[in-house]
């Protein structure tokens, strides 16, 4: 492989190959793979390089209930289980209360696979909150859910989403993806759609100009090679999306967190991302995807001196600080920011904060939380 020619090439922004990924993954000293990655991300923002996006929002989960049985989540309660639940409207408004005295406005809600919960309960969860918050964003669901929900109601996925558009939804993030590889899925998350199908959903969610993020959720029994598999797979789909519909509008990788979990106590699979190899990760997803346009570190998952690092290696923006957290926080993800803490964080690694929404866009509450370097 040309170390020179696959650099060029991703200052082009042409698509580099699985195989010159992989030079660049296992070959490149880090220095000069940071630097790769900060150069596409000063072509892709231009002026805007040095600022660094965050958000408020608060994860609500629908349900614990779920048939996924997926082995690296300990948050999930079978059918029957006595410590089920499904969230009620009460307790929405009053989470999305303590949303508000935060300034924020986008609520990301997540749940299982339930049974039993098909379209008709979501349109009407979704028309009600509107309804009660009609400038509320709903950041809901996923394509494991889509296939799940089209499946009950015997629908395609495209039917689905149009309905809970009508019903309030108003973007689709990337939950589920794990890594895109059948492989990997089999075994680790074997009751959620196939690779094909998360991607489908996403087809159809663009051609719908649905605004949608990707994620990764590495260091488990993944090959690196199936790491740059899943990126090329995220990479072809942004591709096929219109031209004016916003697609993938993030990309965020996060590190499986093993305390506790069925991969962890059972298979003997345990974390084996450290920081080198997720700032590595971070950089990789920054020069195999140029036509994704953000690129997310996750804080929560590998701490803030990290995370802050990343922000040298192509990562610009540092997500949300997470009011509420169910997943990856019960399988050891520790981590906590407040609005200051995060600013401060992003501050401290030389770049300047701005409070943004779904859509990247600068938020109309900024300046009630705004702290200045």
């Amino acid at each position: 492989m040309n170390y020179n020619y696959i650099f060029k090439k991703a200052l082009d922004f042409n698509f580099l190959s699985i195989d010159e990924g992989m030079y660049l993954y296992e070959k490149v000293p880090v220095p000069d793979l940071m630097w790769l990655a900060n150069e596409v991300k000063k072509k892709i923002h231009g002026e805007n390089s040095n600022k660094v996006g965050w958000i408020i929002d608060r994860n609500v989960n629908i349900t614990n209930v779920c048939i996924a049985q997926c082995k690296f989540c300990n948050f999930y309660r079978r059918p029957g289980a006595p410590d089920t639940y499904i969230t009620s409207t009460e307790e929405y408004k009053e989470k999305i209360e303590v949303l508000r005295k935060f300034n924020g406005n986008q609520l990301l809600l997540q749940g299982g696979l339930h049974p039993k919960l098909g379209l008709e309960f979501y349109s009407k969860l979704f028309s009600d909150l509107k309804s009660s918050y009609p400038d509320l964003k709903l950041h809901a669901l996923g394509p494991a859910e889509i296939a799940h929900i089209a499946r009950i109601e015997k629908q395609s996925y495209k039917f689905i989403l149009e309905k809970l558009i009508e019903a309030g939804l108003d973007s689709l993030p990337g939950a589920g993806a794990e890594i895109l590889v059948d492989r990997v899925r089999k075994t680790v998350s074997k009751g959620k759609c196939s690779a094909d199908q998360w991607l489908d959903v996403m087809r159809e969610a663009h051609k719908l100009n649905m605004i949608t993020s990707a994620t990764m959720m590495l260091g488990h029994i993944e090959t690196k090679r199936e790491r740059m598999e899943h990126l090329v797979k995220i990479r072809q789909v942004q591709s096929e999306k219109p031209e004016n519909s916003p697609g993938f509008i993030s990309f965020i990788p996060w590190p499986f967190m093993d305390e506790g979990t069925q991969l962890n106590v059972e298979d003997g699979v345990v974390n084996n991302v450290k920081s080198e190899e997720y700032i590595r990760t971070i950089a990789i997803s920054r020069i195999m995807l140029p036509n994704v346009k953000n690129i997310q570190a996750s804080w929560l998952t590998v701490g803030e001196e990290t995370g802050k690092i990343c922000l040298h290696a192509g990562a610009n923006d540092f997500g949300s600080i997470m009011i509420e957290e169910n997943v990856v926080s019960v399988a050891g993800a520790t981590q906590e920011f407040d609005a200051e803490g995060i600013q401060k964080a992003i501050i401290d690694a030389g770049f300047t904060p701005f409070l943004r929404d779904q859509t990247y866009h600068p938020a109309v509450n900024a300046d009630k939380v705004l702290i200045r370097a």
